[in-house]
């Protein structure tokens, strides 16, 4: 389920070394474009959602923006992918804390601004945070499946709901599943919940996970990698074969 893609994107060298560039808007068009090709990509389109995590650990990741460019990244991604361009942002914490959209037009700082509006960092519970998602992709009345970017960086405090509700997405059990795919991004090392998830043997394997220990080195290509490495085939095998 889970592929180590990257062995190198922990940034373990001795000294420290200095972020990448910040890249405009186009230049992560470009880029995601290029892993989504180099992947298999034909076509195909998704409808993406962004999932970002308000836990108190998180602060640091907001402060410096961290936060903000993987939004920038993400909504790069979805230019790509998605039938408008824009990407439905959902904060959790111990709740869902806020629901909002950014566009190619209305991006610049928004994360940080919701943020900063929201105050109080509660706890970590993600199936609270993807049953959301999930609503407002049915809500949307959209055909696509769904991509869900789902960034975290600790360990849920629900994990009973997530194993169930990850079981009820592939149409385990009752329910004929529903088409979405969450492609997880762990910020920190201290999410090894998401190592259990690779060992229940799901019957539809739509779950990834890209390991960022030190997100702020990540460069845009290997973000767009960890993503699009595992979804792209996903993606593409349940296309209808044409004959």
């Amino acid at each position: 389920m889970f592929k180590k893609l990257f062995p190198g994107s922990s940034s373990t060298a001795a000294s420290p070394a200095a972020a990448p560039a910040r890249s405009t808007m186009e230049g992560l068009t470009n880029k995601a474009a290029h892993s989504l090709r180099k992947f298999g990509l034909a076509g195909q389109r998704a409808a993406v959602y962004l999932v970002l995590d308000r836990s108190g650990s998180m602060r640091p990741y907001y402060s410096d923006g961290t936060v903000q460019y993987l939004a920038e990244r993400i909504l790069g991604l979805a230019r790509n992918l998605d039938s408008d361009g824009s990407v439905p942002v959902t904060f959790f914490s111990t709740d869902v804390d806020c629901e909002f959209t950014v566009s190619v037009d209305d991006y610049a700082g928004r994360i940080e601004d919701a943020h900063q509006r929201l105050g109080h960092m509660g706890r970590t519970n993600y199936a609270t945070a993807i049953r959301a998602v999930l609503e407002q992709h049915r809500q949307s009345g959209e055909t696509l499946p769904a991509l869900i970017v789902f960034q975290t960086d600790g360990n849920p405090d629900d994990r009973a709901d997530v194993i169930a509700l990850l079981r009820e997405i592939v149409g385990e059990g009752e329910g004929e599943g529903i088409e979405a795919f969450i492609a997880f991004v762990a910020f920190g090392k201290k999410v090894d919940f998401l190592h259990t998830l690779d060992d229940l043997g799901l019957k539809d394997d739509r779950v990834s996970r890209f390991q960022a220990d030190e997100p702020e080195h990540i460069t845009d290509e290997e973000l767009y990698d960890g993503i699009t490495h595992e979804f792209v085939p996903w993606l593409i095998a349940r296309q209808p074969v044409r004959h």
